[in-house]
């Protein structure tokens, strides 16, 4: 018989008042905001709500879906302001809790909500202080969205930024789930009218960038209202300027009322084994999870940890650590084991409280009693990592039993194979197309310096480009430099959104140092490496050349891959087709003082989106490589750069091929001397040769009730070819299946071709979900769109000879190695190889038989699966 499927559409995210809803962390944000509105509603409270930020990972798709939400906010009252920086943006939520200081406030208070990354934390430092030290309105409130990138998988430097939010004295709450963002996101505004504080609310990649089962309960969580110990006019924005009583409020008044709130409404609370337990566990946020998962592999539930004398603290809010809890948490445990994500933070609150305690058990974390490392401060934990370490600890205390033992070597898998040496490697590249194909170019014996943008991935390609520094401080780095080093001059990538961001000061710093440097304002018209965002500001090419000229610059040129479309028409200001870009910048790298380039032409990836909505125009022109002439000589990739160009085996050898599903029609392929190029104008591509024969879907055989109790899927692939689609398909169809799911993406740089990982987690119930990744030798399928990144480490990781099974794509797509090396080659046996001996079975069955099975013959599957 049919599964009875659930009534599902996309809008119950945000329609739905409450049940089982399937949404995303960033969904969850949004539905954040409008819960809050409608609570004060019903509360009978008029406010409004204010959103700024600036977009990075794992919050870089967060502005995408406030502009998609756009009616939803309306209809609400909440305003989104994007920040053209972060600190900036801050100082835009402090404004909102000024609404006392002027007349004709139109309503009661505004709860605001700031979102930036890591880096944007660092930066905001100042107004994040003196917002914090102003205090919030007694219906109004801050929330710090802030996001943290523990491995530094699409951040130039890794972040915790916990500590950086306690320096300026404004507290942290960290979900460990989807649904907990929004539990939380509502405790922290409440806790912000209360205390008189922003609070912070950290999201990191496992928890923002899932979507996940959530069951939510209207009116909940219910928010109790501690006992107010002081007046609450004492903790509310003064009107005049006092900066020692500004301190004054915040340490004496409104601090002691953050702890006051974490009790009564239970932030921190025991989730696992009972009072006076030998070892008890403290842990929060996405380690929580881990641990979870962690328990679950050694077989320890309930009543197993009441047996070992193990329990488990989870804490809600990471700083300040709430102490009574802590302390009656601690009665009676021989030690506590602190489980905590990068540098330890818990565990040195802890330490601090429980000193001068009649209560003083053993503390481990980072390093057992001994001082040996235990847990790591530098990578992320996972659950056998921690698994490992909860055995260790219970090991020593003289508790663990022979089962405990067995259990974990049954979960710990059989080391997985490493890759090989040389083997190939998914590295993000330019798009087909691109213009930093062309503008990262340098004349020979040149040197460029790179910043925050797509255009910072020239440092791993041959043009001479250094690694490059923080976010608006482009160029700044050659100022103190240059004194001390024979090298005249520099170049200074530096993207459109950066200028906006920060960077024209760094320029201006420059002019005034007096170097010899060249800034490639590379003027892309959208932020791509993010999601095709618009430029705050939209700035136009005619404004920055103006904008650089009030500041000083000696000269500034421009040029562009299409001269009629620019029309800049400045006095000394030269704009020349890009065919010139090598002669303008050796007549700049010849002159003295701070000069200027502007680099004009559209983002390939957002030419292509406009281009699919008619809003940009389709040159009737296509170009293509004819194999009989083609000699495989490798000049339209020097030519170019361009990832369009693909190897084709031949009987006559390896040629050339044009990829026309990917070929942003760049045409700057054919800039060389090859005779194998034929264009075809006014010619359009053939589409596909038929549908899917529908009437096969109609003779499957019926679905039965899914039989599994949890079952683990990781995609791998390559950036924008669907892997992400995969996992959403495969978590929703589960969704509507009655079943729980997890689906999280680590895309890293994928929007740059970069490996995609998703990872897919589904279970009967959302109570046996915890950790969204999935873990080492945990994987029961791994399905490999792209072979290259199933057999990375990260890949191979996840299997295990006694359980997963794979089903790999047999045609390799190619690396960007490619470009570079005319003859480098794909190993597919190899990459093969590696993947049967971390998986289960050894068998290969050509799928396309498969395919065309159920799907006709039209329809090339090209796969095989392993076991």
């Amino acid at each position: 018989m049919n599964i009875p499927l659930r009534d599902v559409s996309l809008l119950d995210r945000y329609t739905q008042s409450s049940g089982v809803l399937f949404l995303n962390g960033t969904q969850a944000l949004v539905r954040l905001l409008l819960v809050q509105r409608e609570r004060d509603s019903k509360a009978g409270l008029n406010t409004a709500g204010f959103v700024s930020g600036y977009r990075g990972s794992p919050l870089g798709g967060f502005d995408m879906e406030l502009w998609r939400s756009q009616k939803f906010l309306k209809e609400s009252g909440i305003v989104f302001q994007p920040g053209v920086n972060e600190d900036l943006a801050a100082t835009s939520v402090w404004g909102t809790q000024q609404i006392d200081s002027l007349p004709g406030k139109t309503v009661d208070g505004v709860f605001a909500m700031w979102y930036g990354k890591g880096p944007g934390v660092d930066r905001s430092g100042d107004p994040f202080k003196h917002g914090n030290y102003a205090g919030t309105t007694e219906h109004g409130g801050v929330l710090v969205v802030f996001g943290d990138d523990h491995p530094g998988k699409s951040s130039t430097v890794a972040h915790q930024s916990e500590q950086a939010l306690a320096a300026n004295l404004i507290p942290s709450l960290y979900p460990s789930n989807v649904q907990e963002i929004i539990e939380y996101g509502l405790h922290g505004w409440a806790m912000s009218r209360y205390t008189g504080l922003w609070v912070g609310l950290k999201t990191v990649n496992e928890t923002v960038e899932t979507t996940s089962t959530v069951a939510l309960m209207e009116d909940q969580p219910v928010i109790n209202a501690p006992n107010e110990s002081t007046p609450s006019a004492s903790i509310r924005p003064q009107l005049d300027y006092g900066p020692q009583r500004d301190e004054t409020v915040v340490i004496r008044h409104r601090l002691p009322r953050i702890h006051e709130y974490a009790r009564a409404n239970r932030l921190d609370v025991r989730r696992f084994g009972k009072a006076g337990a030998r070892l008890g566990i403290v842990t929060s946020g996405k380690t929580y999870a881990d641990l979870v998962d962690a328990l679950n592999l050694l077989g320890i539930d309930q009543a197993r940890a009441e047996v070992l004398g193990l329990s488990v603290y989870k804490v809600g809010m990471i700083w300040p650590l709430e102490p009574t809890g802590l302390v009656a948490f601690a009665e009676g445990c021989e030690e506590l084991l602190f489980i905590e994500e990068k540098r330890a933070f818990l565990e040195d609150q802890a330490a601090k409280i429980l000193f001068n305690k009649s209560v003083r058990p053993r503390l481990t974390g980072k390093e057992d009693l001994d001082g040996k490392a235990l847990l790591p401060s530098d990578i992320q934990l996972n659950p056998l990592i921690v698994a490992r370490a909860l055995v260790e600890r219970l090991v020593a205390l003289g508790i663990a039993d022979e089962a405990l033992q067995t259990a974990l070597e049954k979960s710990d898998p059989v080391k997985a194979p490493a890759p090989a040496l040389g083997q190939p490697v998914r590295v993000p590249y330019f798009c087909s197309g691109c213009p930093h194909n062309t503008s990262t170019k340098v004349p020979e014996g040149s040197v460029a310096m790179s910043g925050i943008g797509c255009h910072s991935m020239a440092m791993w390609m041959n043009r001479d480009t250094v690694k490059p520094v923080q976010m608006g401080g482009e160029g700044a780095n050659w100022i103190g430099l240059s004194h001390f080093t024979s090298t005249k001059h520099v170049f200074q990538n530096l993207g459109d959104g950066t200028y906006s961001h920060s960077g024209l000061l760094a320029i201006r710093a420059a002019v005034l140092s007096g170097v010899n440097i060249t800034y490639k304002i590379l003027a892309n018209d959208a932020v791509a490496m993010t999601g095709g965002q618009p430029l705050e500001g939209a700035l136009t090419s005619d404004a920055i050349v103006r904008q650089v000229l009030a500041e000083g610059v000696e000269r500034v040129v421009v040029v562009t891959d299409d001269l009629e479309r620019t029309s800049i028409d400045i006095a000394g200001v030269a704009v020349v087709a890009r065919d010139q870009l090598q002669r303008i910048q050796t007549e700049l790298s010849q002159t003295a003082g701070a000069t200027v380039l502007v680099y004009e032409q559209v983002c390939a990836a957002e030419k292509r989106r406009r281009r699919k909505r008619n809003l940009m125009p389709d040159p009737p022109r296509r170009v293509f490589i004819n194999e009989d002439v083609c000699e495989g000589c490798g000049d339209c990739s020097v030519q170019s750069n361009c990832v369009s160009i693909v190897p084709v085996e031949t009987d006559l050898g390896r040629k050339r091929r044009i990829d026309q599903s990917s070929c942003n029609k760049d045409f700057s392929c054919v800039e060389g001397f090859c005779p194998s190029f034929v264009s075809v104008e006014g010619g359009k591509l053939r589409k596909g040769g038929g549908q899917i024969d529908r009437i096969r879907f109609a003779t499957l055989p019926e679905v039965g009730e899914v039989d599994f109790d949890q079952y683990s899927v990781l995609i791998t692939g390559v950036g924008g070819t669907g892997v992400v689609t995969i996992g959403s398909v495969l978590a929703m169809a589960a969704n509507l299946a009655g079943k729980a799911a997890n689906a999280y993406n680590m895309t890293g740089l994928a929007q740059k071709g970069g490996a995609v990982f998703s990872h897919l987690r589904m279970a009967s119930s959302p109570d046996q979900l915890a950790s969204a990744m999935v873990g080492p030798g945990s994987a029961d399928l791994l399905l490999a769109c792209d072979l290259v990144a199933a057999a990375s480490a990260d890949g191979l990781k996840s299997c295990a000879p006694t359980k997963t099974r794979a089903l790999l794509s047999s045609n390799p797509i190619p690396t960007a190695a490619f470009q570079a090396d005319r003859d480098y080659r794909i190993d597919q046996d190899q990459l093969v190889a590696q993947i049967k001996a971390a998986s289960k079975a050894t068998q290969l069955a050509d799928a396309d038989a498969i395919a065309e099975q159920i799907l006709g013959d039209r329809i090339g599957a090209n796969m095989f699966m392993v076991g």
